[in-house]
């Protein structure tokens, strides 16, 4: 009879794996949030990253429309609709989720006009743009410094049309990731811009948040 593997067992299995995939397999099995992500029946670890921004801001409450970009695997909108209400966040992502009670999503390219076109059609202008996303990386800085500064670009330019006055854009960059140029932008654009790094992301990773609060309305 064949017994339950271990978590030695389970990264030592796997013959043919790269280096760098049985190092993040490793690190996973051994990660606390990753485990507490599972006994509390949460979809990720990256739940706790929003509920920590949560905490500090307070942002989200009972009504408040929110879009999440880059939505799979669910973790942030599985964490905000107890907050703001079943039917009042939009997830969008170019993979598909396992549904989530209370979750108007769509798989899509945010960037799309047909997709812009239906946001407005769901919601009109929202209060928070939620987006944990981040460029495939390449393991060189320069090349990934450019990749996550493009990306930020669009998510700034689509909050830019779907904010509402005074509305909220939490979004993922990396350190020194965020260019004088596009954070000056910004900041014409909303009252106050700052950095937060969650305790629940990695102390070796590169990642933090960029949270943009009261929206001055698009010019």
């Amino acid at each position: 009879m064949r017994g339950t593997n271990t978590k030695k067992e389970i990264v030592k299995s796997s013959r043919g794996r790269k280096k760098s995939s049985t190092l993040w397999l490793k690190r996973q099995l051994k990660d606390e949030f990753t485990k507490k992500a599972k006994d509390e029946g949460l979809r990720c670890r990256a739940c706790y990253k929003i509920q920590e921004i949560q905490d500090k801001y307070k942002f989200f409450s009972r009504g408040k429309k929110v879009i999440d970009l880059g939505a799979a695997p669910g973790g942030w909108s599985q964490v905000v609709i107890p907050y703001v209400g079943k039917g009042n966040v939009v997830g969008i992502d170019l993979l598909d989720i396992e549904p989530i009670e209370g979750l108007i999503f769509r798989q899509a390219d945010f960037t799309d006009e047909q997709t812009q076109k239906w946001l407005s059609s769901q919601f009109g202008k929202v209060d928070i743009i939620m987006s944990d996303m981040a460029p495939n990386t390449s393991g060189m800085k320069s090349v990934d410094h450019i990749r996550i500064i493009a990306l930020l670009e669009e998510v700034f330019e689509f909050a830019k049309i779907n904010l509402k006055e005074g509305g909220t854009l939490i979004a993922k960059v990396f350190r020194g990731g965020a260019e004088n140029e596009l954070l000056t932008e910004m900041k014409k654009s909303f009252k106050k811009v700052e950095h937060f790094k969650p305790k629940s992301s990695r102390s070796d990773s590169v990642e933090i948040f960029l949270v943009a609060s009261g929206f001055k309305g698009e010019k």
